[in-house]
């Protein structure tokens, strides 16, 4: 399968790894930002197969996970109205709010509907003009893009039955915020490919500067993690702090062009709460003063609401990087996929699904060996490196 199989041979990740041995001298932190990235490296055992000196640690790069329980709620009652169609993407049904979740109104009456892309729910406005049909638009750059589209289009049709929710967030300001604690122990990120398929690289020059570490943008598949890692542990050992793309087969310096002009249209930067984070400064978007008629917030005014998390759940320290999910007393017991006290473990992108769908119950490595590599000091070829570009 074409960009996908070239990116997961074993023998290509055996020369990575032992290239990635022959160059580390001494300990290492890198993050992965993506969730995604993370899925990947508990599936195929990459963080067990680094040598001991490098450490993954895994980013807030959840967009489910770190969606603010106060939106969730609001969320919530909105869906709960009558006369309201609630569409949203399928991993948002499980995430618990303060009491319940989306699946519970569904069971209660409320009409939620899982669509696979916010242009079916515009559909929906148009099928149905005597309901109010909302949107819950969350993400990061990577699905704002297609939001932004749609409220644009419900403009540009005179719809005035089609709203969203929004809970759009930035990476950017993110890793500006996990610099900036005092608790960071991080040295290296490796960014998330598909946001900057979007966005471009033109923001994080100036964080790699200031905070003096290597960003490298890095795809999903195992050769692209390795290779991303491979890259940022050169940079360290030769004490550099650049911006390199490793995923050139998808991201551009300058973005998506299209997708720039439909987002700087349609939203705004504002400050954006990141669940078990809290706030960051200028991290998030919402709609623009043209389109504040298509806000679900400011159409169904819901306010008032308080929020509390469950005392146990130690969700954020995971977001942050601060823990594995293994170091939660509640993972796997009080928390799993059909009790989840935190959205980590019911996103498709969350860190504590990924330890429990994967069965790493633990943080100790496989009792068996690495695959066997290649003589140390051995290179892969700049060819079979990015075999398609």
């Amino acid at each position: 399968m074409k960009y996908i199989d070239e990116f997961n041979d074993p023998g290509l990740a055996r020369r990575l790894l032992d290239e990635i041995r022959a160059t580390v001298t001494r300990p290492w932190a890198l993050m992965e930002v993506c969730g995604g990235q993370t899925h990947s490296i508990i599936r195929h055992g990459i963080d067990q197969l680094l040598p001991e000196e490098v450490e993954l640690i895994h980013g807030p790069g959840c967009p489910v996970c770190v969606t603010p329980l106060e939106v969730i709620d609001k969320a919530l009652e909105i869906a709960a109205r009558p006369g309201v169609i609630f569409c949203s993407f399928g991993d948002m049904l499980r995430v618990p709010g303060t009491d319940r979740d989306l699946f519970r109104v569904k069971g209660e009456g409320g009409d939620v509907r899982v669509v696979y892309s916010p242009l079916d729910a515009l559909q929906l406005a148009r099928r149905h003009p005597d309901r109010q049909v909302v949107f819950f638009a969350i993400g990061f750059e990577t699905t704002a893009p297609a939001n932004a589209m749609a409220v644009h289009q419900a403009r540009r049709l005179g719809l005035d039955n089609f709203t969203l929710l929004v809970s759009h967030v930035r990476v950017p300001p993110a890793v500006e915020a996990i610099m900036a604690s005092p608790a960071c122990r991080v040295q290296g990120f490796l960014a998330a490919g598909h946001v900057c398929s979007v966005m471009g690289t033109a923001e994080y020059p100036e964080l790699a500067e200031r905070h003096r570490v290597p960003i490298v943008v890095t795809g999903f598949e195992p050769l692209d993690i390795l290779e991303g890692i491979r890259r940022t542990v050169h940079q360290l050992e030769r004490g550099e702090h650049r911006v390199e793309n490793a995923y050139p087969r998808a991201v551009r310096e300058s973005g998506n062009p299209a997708a720039l002009r439909m987002l700087e249209e349609v939203f705004e930067v504002t400050d954006r709460a990141w669940r078990g984070i809290g706030p960051i400064p200028a991290s998030g978007w919402r709609l623009a003063d043209a389109y504040r008629a298509y806000d679900a917030e400011h159409r169904f005014d819901v306010t008032g609401i308080r929020t509390e998390e469950p005392a146990v759940c130690r969700a954020g320290d995971v977001l942050q990087g601060l823990i594995k999910p293994t170091e939660c007393a509640a993972f796997g017991t009080a928390c799993t996929p059909r009790t989840p006290l935190g959205a980590t473990m019911v996103s498709s992108e969350g860190a504590c699904a990924a330890y429990y769908l994967y069965r790493r119950m633990t943080d100790a490595p496989p009792a068996a060996a690495a695959p066997a590599a290649p003589a140390r000091g051995s290179r892969i070829p700049r060819e079979e490196m990015n075999p398609v570009g």
